[in-house]
């Protein structure tokens, strides 16, 4: 069969990107060890199928995943839709020294991101996690200098509230909200959502499939890499594990019913809750790009919406530790 993913337009800016992404945060960080020669061709396979909208940040690695993407896309530029971010402010040894949102560090962070990335001008340009200590009026009027300037084509946030949304497109048109959703990480729909519509933002989930727990291949916590950092997410631990792998079940049930992989029913429930809504579901492999893609020619009928939607209120465990949770909806 044939795969190709096709396009969604990014609220009202006219961005077009494709309906599913590719996170590539963990070709190079927090989920074990990677492979950069497959994950090169995992880029390529993604762009074969249609994926043009590669995520990545400065924060991923740090440094070194804008420097992979960069140079998997060094010979296919003009069919990628490249997305970055800045805001996890690090020294050059790596140490993190915290949420930056400074007018001065925007424009470093940029111009960094642009010598790491080889590119001239980056597609999409989030802020990683609004910094509580700078009016976002400040920090998003640095970043719309950016696209002033021809370095920067769209602007995004990453985990803003509503109440930030209508601050930062009072300063400059917002094309994308970046933030988990998914099956399990439902709280978008408490009005987010809809504040991102009525403001004409589109919607980029990140983590669609749980972290992978989604897809059914954990059983345990053995199943992680010892430096995964799932290891310390509260979903993954103890009791909260045992508990969610009766959500995993279901949806396995569920996907065998429609005779597809659970992480194609997760991808199939996410795509069909809006054409504003574009998951970006992470993989170092491009076999399981490939099974991803699939998920854009499932179509899921009102039952089977309503059957998967119920799953959400037995998922126990926060998304993040408190530190990071510290961090969202800022």
């Amino acid at each position: 069969m044939s795969i190709h993913v096709p396009s969604r337009v990014l609220g009202r800016t006219g961005l077009t990107v494709s309906a599913l992404g590719l996170g590539c945060m963990g070709m190079s960080d927090f989920y074990g060890a990677a492979d950069q020669t497959a994950s090169i061709a995992t880029l390529h396979r993604a762009l074969d199928l249609g994926v043009t909208l590669l995520d990545t940040a400065d924060a991923y690695g740090p440094f070194t995943n804008e420097t992979l993407v960069g140079k998997a896309i060094r010979d296919r530029r003009a069919g990628v839709v490249l997305a970055t971010k800045f805001g996890f402010e690090r020294n050059p040894d790596g140490t993190p020294v915290g949420v930056n949102g400074r007018p001065e560090y925007v424009r470093r962070a940029c111009e960094a991101s642009l010598t790491r990335l080889g590119v001239e001008k980056i597609d999409l340009y989030y802020q990683h996690r609004v910094d509580p200590q700078v009016p976002i009026e400040d920090t998003v009027g640095a970043m719309s200098e950016l696209v002033a300037a021809g370095k920067v084509g769209y602007l995004g946030l990453s985990e803003a509230a509503p109440a930030t949304l209508r601050r930062a497109v009072a300063v400059h048109p917002i094309a994308a909200l970046q933030t988990e959703y998914s099956l399990w990480s439902r709280d978008p729909e408490g009005g987010l959502l809809a504040t991102c519509r009525e403001l004409g933002i589109g919607f980029v989930a990140y983590s669609p499939l749980g972290r992978g727990f989604l897809t059914g291949r954990f059983r345990s916590i053995d199943d992680l890499e010892p430096d995964d950092w799932r290891r310390q997410n509260p979903r993954f631990q103890g009791d909260n594990f045992q508990k969610n792998l009766d959500v995993v079940a279901q949806v396995q049930t569920l996907a065998r019913e429609q005779g597809c992989t659970p992480a194609q029913l997760a991808l199939a429930w996410l795509l069909a809750q809006g054409e504003d809504i574009v998951p970006i579901p992470g993989s170092t492999s491009a076999a399981r790009v490939e099974e991803n893609a699939g998920a854009a020619a499932l179509t899921l009928t009102a039952e089977d919406l309503a059957s998967l939607a119920a799953l959400a209120p037995q998922v126990v465990g926060a998304r993040y530790m408190d530190g990071g949770m510290k961090l969202v909806n800022g």
